[in-house]
């Protein structure tokens, strides 16, 4: 007798073909290292932490940058021209760097994070792919877990395969492990790759930041 059909089973095969990797198989391209995926470990929240976390993951406004003067416009579309160049082999189409790096920008700024630390992860976490899939489930960019959806958002997980909103869990999700660790952004980093008081996560992060830190 066959094995019974599972159509989860057979979306997820889906998914990694669109992605063009397997499961846990996120080795970068070119000049990309092999990249760390890894799981944030479901922890319990205050009610209050739940709530402050779900008002920050809400409510998607467009991520359109805005500046006080025209010098700190300038600062940021020289940024936006040297980082689109540094991508350009990992995303070919120049508008959807753009984009990309865009949304980067407004959600790394949003939570208070460093842009370039933020890239650092993306390039460490996924290796740039929209669609990758950890060994233990993490999906998209910033390789945020499932159970966030079900915890601070709508509970649906495919949600985290648009852009935005994957940018905004993870940013969301760093910034709060960066609270619980008092600002110690390697335990934080640790914390947010499931492999916290460990080395290798953090300070391959750190090195990709030092890349993107040049753009």
């Amino acid at each position: 007798m066959g094995a019974a059909h599972d159509p989860g089973r057979e979306r997820r095969r889906c998914l990694q073909r669109l992605a063009g990797v397997a499961v846990g198989s996120m080795v970068g391209w070119g000049w990309m290292p092999a990249a760390h995926a890894g799981a944030q470990i479901e922890e319990p929240l205050s009610d209050a932490m739940r709530h402050a976390l779900r008002a920050a993951v809400e409510q998607l406004d467009p991520p359109e940058p805005w500046f006080e003067t025209a010098e700190q416009r300038l600062a940021y579309l020289r940024w936006l021209a040297r980082a689109s160049w540094q991508l350009r082999r990992r995303k070919p189409e120049p508008q959807a760097r753009v984009d990309f790096l865009q949304t980067v920008w407004y959600e790394s700024r949003r939570a208070g994070l460093d842009t370039a630390l933020v890239l650092g992860l993306i390039e460490v976490e996924s290796g740039f792919r929209k669609y990758a899939i950890s060994r233990a489930g993490a999906r998209g960019y910033m390789q945020v877990m499932p159970f966030w959806t079900r915890v601070i958002g709508d509970g649906d997980p495919d949600k985290l395969f648009h852009l935005q909103t994957n940018l905004r869990y993870g940013c969301v999700i760093l910034r709060h492990y960066l609270q619980r660790e008092r600002g110690d952004l390697f335990l934080a980093l640790g914390r947010y790759n499931g492999s916290r008081g460990r080395a290798p996560y953090p300070n391959a992060v750190f090195a990709a930041e030092r890349r993107w830190r040049l753009a």
